[in-house]
Formats: C-alpha cells, sequence, structure tokens
C-alpha cells in the first residue's frame, strides 16, 4: 500500500509540466456577493521569466468586463503517471501592448505556445481577443508524491 502526500514542485517540475502552454482556468473577481468569474483558457509560459500569456475575448459584452489591471487567480493541473500536479497563480493582468512591458512581451510571446481553444457560444471570428501576460505575484506548484507504507 503506498500513501500520497501533497509537496511542492521545484522550478524545474513546475516548468516541465507547465511546458510552453496548455489549458486552464482564469478566475476574476466580481461585486463582494457575486461568485469569481471563472473561465476556461488556454495559455503560454515563458519559464526564461516565469510568465503566463492569454489569449482573452474582449469587448463590453462580456461577462468578465475589462481585465486588464485585475488581479486573477490562474490554476492548470493534470495527472502523470497516476499522480496529480497542479499550479497556481496570482497577480495583475497586464494588456501585451501597454508601452512599458511591449518590448518584453514580444520576447516572451516568441517563447511561448498558447493553443487555440475557442469555447464560445458565438463564431470566433465574430469574438474581438486581445492578449495578456500575468507576471505572477504568488506561484505555487504541488505534486503528488507516493510513499511506501
Amino acid at each position: 500500500m503506498d500513501e500520497r502526500t501533497p509537496v511542492e514542485m521545484d522550478d524545474d517540475e513546475r516548468d516541465a509540466f507547465l511546458g510552453t502552454g496548455g489549458t486552464g482556468v482564469i478566475s476574476v473577481p466580481t461585486p463582494a456577493d457575486d461568485p469569481p468569474h471563472a473561465i476556461p483558457v488556454s495559455y503560454g509560459y515563458d519559464a526564461t521569466e516565469t510568465t503566463f500569456y492569454f489569449r482573452l475575448a474582449v469587448g463590453s459584452d462580456r461577462e468578465k468586463g475589462d481585465v486588464a489591471g485585475r488581479t486573477v487567480t490562474f490554476v492548470t493541473y493534470g495527472h502523470e503517471d497516476d499522480a496529480w500536479e497542479s499550479v497556481i497563480a496570482v497577480g495583475r493582468l497586464e494588456k501585451t501592448t501597454a508601452e512599458p512591458i511591449a518590448t518584453e512581451t514580444l520576447q516572451g510571446l516568441e517563447r511561448v505556445h498558447i493553443p487555440i481553444v475557442d469555447v464560445f457560444g458565438e463564431p470566433p471570428r465574430t469574438v474581438s481577443f486581445e492578449y495578456f501576460r500575468l507576471v505572477p505575484e504568488r506561484l505555487t506548484s504541488r505534486k503528488e508524491s507516493r510513499t511506501e507504507v
């Protein structure tokens, strides 16, 4: 029999798990009595700068509203060798076109792969998208560890 316990991943394990991109869920805060607005997203990850990139639908008709400058929580998870792994990043979303970060963003976007995953109730060609980045203020990564008992 084995015992399963969560342990922190080291940076190399975390970066290997995240790869250059994948999918996860981003949660955007809402007014005090409402639950957070959580949406499935695709992401790109730049291990060199420990930065996430997102392609998000934008527009005044979107439930999440304008996300630029808002603190969000991003979660991605998976299973490998019958054990779970997860990463949680918390920080402010920044538009990639913002002047002070535009050059950094171009370099970072060259190192990532953002899968195009469209889960909309309307044709994607009618949806406007913008790119955002998240430099985590908090970043946790855990995996399941098994020990023989």
